[in-house]
């Protein structure tokens, strides 16, 4: 399938997928082919990402939830994700989208000392419990 209808939101265009498409694994597995495209699988895994819904609650649009979610463990274990990252980062820092600039806080948040002596006392109550 070479191209998808964008049917929700949040699916990937096809200027996104075509960027990302020639960043992903190989396929190892030989076999029957999936009955679903990557572009399904993997905007079913960005819908999962985004909502938090379980697995399960997944519409079939983006394939079947065990399908989306095999792939995903697959590609998790196998470190696949973050070469992707860091594929994409070094494409956008190409072409000048991300400046690695730093900020760091060094923000000190004090407590009063009789906050101390409060946790000490609630800890020594739960041990005669």
């Amino acid at each position: 399938m070479d191209t998808l209808a964008v049917t929700r939101r949040f699916d990937l265009t096809d200027e996104q997928w075509a960027t990302l498409e020639p960043l992903l694994p190989a396929p190892s597995r030989s076999g029957r082919p999936s009955l679903w495209s990557k572009r399904q699988l993997i905007d079913g895994i960005r819908w999962r990402v985004r909502t938090g819904a379980p697995w399960r609650d997944m519409p079939e649009a983006y394939g079947s939830w065990a399908a989306v979610y095999g792939l995903f463990r697959r590609w998790q274990r196998a470190g696949a994700w973050q070469r992707i990252l860091t594929a994409l980062q070094a494409l956008a820092e190409t072409a000048g989208r991300i400046t690695w600039d730093v900020s760091v806080d060094s923000t000190i948040a004090r407590a009063h000392q009789g906050s101390l002596l409060h946790l000490a006392s609630r800890v020594a109550r739960l041990g005669d419990a």
